[in-house]
């Protein structure tokens, strides 16, 4: 436990530089501990989570993204457009939409 109370478990900043200028293989970590990482591929293979069916357009979007980053002037004016352009947005709008037409559960204050 650290001085925040909390678990952490990830690299410290001085053993990522440590790890890359050692030369980080993620094959290395995976061929260690290929039975941890094990579900992981299953569930990518053997459910129906369409993951790997998006993941090129995924990939495409990512690729458009990093593209508009590099450039300040047009990642400035799409955020603004894009933030003028959404509408209203509200999480409790979208929890109810959720409950109705992912789930298709009635709110507890509805029920009855």
């Amino acid at each position: 436990m650290n001085a925040t109370n909390s678990a952490s478990f990830d690299l410290t900043a001085a053993e990522v530089a440590d790890l890359k200028s050692r030369g980080y293989r993620p094959r290395d970590h995976y061929d260690q501990n290929a039975a941890l990482f094990r579900p992981i591929v299953e569930n990518l293979l053997d459910h129906p989570f369409l993951l790997l069916a998006d993941y090129q357009t995924y990939i495409d979007a990512q690729d458009r993204v990093n593209a508009l980053w590099r450039d300040p002037h047009a990642w400035t004016r799409q955020s603004i457009l894009n933030t003028a352009r959404m509408g209203k947005f509200s999480s409790a709008r979208s929890i109810r939409d959720y409950c109705e037409r992912v789930w298709k559960l009635q709110p507890a204050c509805l029920a009855g």
